[in-house]
């Protein structure tokens, strides 16, 4: 897939602060977008980025694996998630639920939706969100939010495996830090230890035009912490 000017793009979480840098990427590079997102930020993305499609639906409730199978798109770009600490014998099983919808099952309705076209085309890539506490297998204070992290990893990877032979492939992006999000800042993170969002967005660009024979599988980004 080495022209985005020729692909339509699937973006998730529209409207959050690394799907703003990749919508914006996206634009550059001239591909197609469908936008899928909630409320007030989604109608954010869609007043400022052109789409073909704008879908609002949660993606944790099954009804929404039908609304995407309207679309057809070539890439999937998944970032919705959530992020929760608590020490291990305080979490609920409110927290895990919380933790595995948005990060896990979020991510499975997603790929239900768009799969079926991609089989059918013998073409696509399905590109997830991970984590740097996924991608070292441990997270203080973050059991869940690193294992269900780990489990968006293990899918992608794994549905790569299965698929690639029919065309489609997989990739996971892991932030190795915070994000600089207006969030993390008001959590009193600085700025020069997370990662900019446009370089995590450049990156994804870079990744999504490999072609096959020069394809990753797992990208890892990280924050320059000697500034």
């Amino acid at each position: 897939m080495a022209n985005l000017g020729s692909s339509t793009v699937m973006l998730t979480g529209a409207g959050g602060a690394l799907a703003t840098a990749i919508a914006q990427e996206l634009e550059d590079a001239g591909a197609q977008m469908v936008l899928v997102g909630r409320g007030d930020s989604l109608a954010r993305a869609a007043d400022r980025f052109p789409a073909t499609e704008i879908i609002d639906v949660d993606l944790t409730q099954d009804s929404s694996v039908e609304e995407l199978r309207k679309v057809k798109v070539d890439v999937l770009v998944h970032t919705v998630g959530a992020f929760g600490m608590q020490d291990a014998h305080k979490a609920t099983t409110d927290d895990y639920r919380r933790m595995f919808d948005a990060n896990m099952l979020s991510l499975f309705h997603a790929v239900q939706g768009v799969l079926p076209h991609m089989l059918k085309s013998k073409d696509g890539l399905i590109l997830g969100v991970s984590a740097g506490q996924a991608a070292r297998m441990s997270g203080p204070k973050a059991a869940l939010y690193t294992a269900s992290k780990a489990a968006l990893s293990a899918y992608i990877l794994s549905l790569h495996d299965e698929l690639k032979a029919k065309g489609v492939r997989g990739m996971v992006l892991y932030p190795m830090g915070a994000i600089d999000t207006p969030a993390n800042r008001d959590d009193g993170l600085k700025w020069e230890t997370m990662i900019d969002p446009r370089g995590l967005a450049k990156s994804v660009a870079h990744a999504l035009t490999r072609p096959d024979r020069a394809h990753m599988t797992e990208l890892k980004v990280y924050p320059d912490e000697e500034k």
